[in-house]
């Protein structure tokens, strides 16, 4: 069993605590030391230009995904040169009516090592067999959809 930290902070700065003007700012600190403001989404009255949660979730699966997509490929002796995706989280109201991350799309671009030509089959298969293994992907209800831009 391992165990991974993150710490969240927040502190109220002003007199009132009206839930239209309350800043929604605060700060996470990793278990690495790493630390970022982050904020509601800007629909949920938070500031555009910090993180927000729904944006860290589909990161912690866009990456995820691609770590363990890396070590499929690895593992099957095909050359990764550079991997990008750009997750999007889909907010929506599930069955039951309440708001949740409804689907994560991830849409990874592979490029493999000089002239190695990998069938879109195979990183089709790669990418199912990431998904397969991927700790967060296995540990969310989010439909998650895979789109490789290869």
């Amino acid at each position: 069993m391992s165990n991974y930290k993150a710490t969240v902070t927040w502190k109220r700065e002003t007199n009132d605590f009206n839930y239209e003007t309350f800043d929604r700012t605060h700060q996470i600190e990793f278990g690495g030391g790493i630390k970022c403001q982050a904020s509601s989404a800007p629909e949920y009255l938070g500031k555009a230009n910090l993180v927000n949660p729904e944006e860290l979730l589909a990161s912690a699966l866009a990456s995820c995904h691609m770590l363990t997509f890396l070590a499929v490929a690895s593992k099957s002796r095909l050359n990764v040169k550079s991997y990008s995706d750009q997750a999007v989280a889909t907010l929506d109201k599930n069955a039951e009516g309440k708001l949740c991350v409804t689907k994560i799309t991830l849409q990874p671009k592979v490029v493999f090592e000089g002239n190695e030509k990998v069938p879109f089959e195979k990183v089709q298969e790669l990418h199912a067999k990431a998904h397969k293994h991927c700790f967060i992907a296995n540990s969310i209800s989010a439909k998650v959809a895979i789109e490789p831009l290869n």
